[in-house]
C-alpha cells in the first residue's frame, strides 16, 4: 500500500481500538517524542527493542533525559551477557516500546524476531507497550505483511545489521523461491533474523499496547 489515504488510517486506528489496543495518530515524526512522553510517567523503568523507527522519532534521548530509569542496551561497553540481562529485565519494565513490522487494516500487529526478546516482551510482560508505527507499515492483510518482510523489512534489517543472510545479499527471501514455503523455510544463518513469528489480534488486557501512526514512513 503505497499510498495511505486518511481513510484507511482512521480504519485502522478504530480496528485496533476494537482489538483492546489504544490508537493515537501523529502527523510526523517531530510529534511523536511529545506523545511518547504523555504515555509515561516520570520514574518510570522502560526500554525498547532494536528499532530505526524510534531512532527516527529521537526515542531514546527522552529516555535519558533522567525523568526515567532507562535500560539502555546501546550504551557503550556493554559485554553480550550484560546485554541479554537488559533483555531479561525487560519483562519486569513499566513500559516497553518497539516499532512493529506491519500493521493490518483489521487491527493487528505483525512482527519477527531472531533472538524473539522483542515479540516475547510485546506479548506479556512488561505493564504497558508502546509501539511506533510509520504509515508505509501499514499493509491490508497478513498475506501482504508476510509479503513486506520477505521483500522489505528483512533485506534491509539484514543489510544493516550485516547478517550475511540470502535476503541480505539478494533483496528477497529464500522462501519466494518455493510457492510451498512459508516462514523462511531454507534459510540456515546463524544470523537468521526471522526466527520467532507473532501476530496480535484481540487484547484480553484492554489498553495495554498502545499504537501510535505516523503520517510519514518510518523505519524498515
Amino acid at each position: 500500500m503505497e499510498n495511505i489515504s486518511k481513510e484507511t488510517i482512521e480504519k485502522t486506528m478504530a480496528a485496533l481500538r476494537k482489538n483492546q489496543m489504544q490508537a493515537f495518530y501523529c502527523e510526523t515524526k517531530e510529534e511523536v517524542k511529545a506523545k511518547v512522553a504523555e504515555l509515561l510517567q516520570k520514574g518510570d523503568t522502560v526500554t525498547h527493542g532494536g528499532s530505526v523507527t524510534l531512532a527516527e522519532c529521537d526515542i531514546p534521548s527522552l529516555l535519558r533525559s533522567g525523568d526515567y530509569t532507562y535500560l539502555d542496551r546501546s550504551q557503550e561497553g556493554l559485554t553480550r551477557e550484560q546485554v541479554q540481562e537488559i533483555y531479561r529485565k525487560a519483562f519486569f519494565s513499566d513500559v516497553y516500546l518497539m516499532s512493529s513490522n506491519a500493521v493490518t487494516t483489521d487491527g493487528k500487529l505483525f512482527n519477527v524476531d531472531g533472538n524473539a526478546n522483542r515479540v516475547a516482551a510485546l506479548m506479556y510482560g512488561p505493564k504497558s507497550v508502546i509501539v511506533v508505527v510509520g504509515i508505509n507499515k501499514i499493509v491490508e492483510n497478513l498475506d501482504q505483511a508476510f509479503d513486506r518482510l520477505r521483500t522489505i523489512a528483512a533485506p534491509l534489517n539484514t543489510k544493516r545489521l550485516q547478517c550475511n543472510t540470502y535476503c541480505e545479499k539478494t533483496g528477497r527471501c529464500i522462501s519466494l523461491n518455493n510457492e510451498n514455503s512459508e516462514l523462511g523455510d531454507g534459510c540456515f544463518s546463524e544470523k537468521r533474523i526471522c526466527c520467532s513469528y507473532a501476530v496480535c489480534s484481540f487484547q484480553r488486557v484492554k489498553d495495554r499496547i498502545k499504537v501510535i501512526l505516523v503520517g510519514e514512513p518510518l523505519g524498515y
